[in-house]
């Protein structure tokens, strides 16, 4: 397998067969420090965009907040007393259906 080598991190094997060290030993340290500024500057930037973001959004005013919120509440009493009914209509077929199919047997 191509990744299962045995040779140690850090070098890598020439098209003639000769190896190459890529990292000096010194510099083995530095790689994951280098790193870890990057995943920092790239987090800061995330944050710094979603500041921008944020204060490009058109946020809704007291009016539309209002309004939407009567709306959700009537929505929620109308599919409440529709469901009400309908499980009325349910209950009351499937205990007559109940009661005469057991009078009958």
């Amino acid at each position: 397998m191509p990744w299962a080598r045995d040779k140690p991190l850090g070098w890598i094997e020439s098209e003639m067969g000769n190896e190459v060290k890529v990292k000096e030993e010194s510099n083995a340290l530095q790689v994951p420090l280098e790193h870890a500024k990057g995943i920092w500057q790239q987090f800061t930037q995330y944050v710094s965009e979603v500041k921008i973001e944020t204060k490009r959004v058109t946020w809704p005013g007291k009016q539309e907040i209002y309004g939407t919120t009567v709306m959700v509440i009537l929505t929620t009493f109308a599919f409440g007393i529709y469901f009400w009914v309908c499980d009325q209509a349910f209950q009351y077929t499937v205990s007559h259906a109940l009661k005469y199919f057991m009078h009958r047997g």
